[in-house]
């Protein structure tokens, strides 16, 4: 086993937890807090999911993106790129910037305090807003999933 076959094992892994988070927060979670009669239980209990499952997502994101990165360097494939038949590694890019930058910056510095403002004011509204942006996200996640799996198989 070489260095390669580690790399795409782990990608591979990573992007199954992370994305598979997603798709439970997005599917279950959220549905089940909106449920609760109490706006205060339900802020609560999604706070408690959410931190259990965030630094979970951190490490995830970071190990897709270092083993893609990793990949990557190693094949020489930095040119694929410049191919748009290749829109899928953009694809990659892009879903892994976006929850990157919501996880380490977004969250950390304004998301998190005002979600919370935001839920005590409107909190049906607030549920509401985060799982449409989280259907967004996992659609859009799924999206370039399949076609990173479709492409990187000779299908686009």
């Amino acid at each position: 086993m070489d260095d390669l076959t580690i790399a795409r094992a782990l990608h591979v892994l990573a992007i199954v937890h992370w994305i598979g988070g997603v798709a439970f927060v997005t599917l279950v979670l959220l549905p089940a807090v909106r449920r609760l009669a109490e706006p205060a239980r339900r802020i609560a209990v999604f706070e408690e999911a959410e931190r259990r499952f965030a630094w979970q997502a951190r490490v995830s994101t970071l190990l897709a993106g270092l083993s893609g990165f990793w990949m990557t360097e190693r094949l020489h494939a930095w040119d694929r790129f410049a191919d748009p038949r290749l829109w899928w590694m953009h694809g990659m890019v892009a879903i892994w910037a976006i929850f990157t930058l919501m996880l380490f910056v977004f969250e950390p510095l304004f998301l998190h305090r005002w979600f919370l403002e935001r839920a005590k004011r409107d909190p049906d509204g607030a549920f509401a807003l985060v799982q449409r942006l989280h259907y967004a996200l996992l659609t859009a996640g799924l999206v370039v999933v399949a076609a990173a799996v479709l492409g990187s198989h000779g299908w686009l």
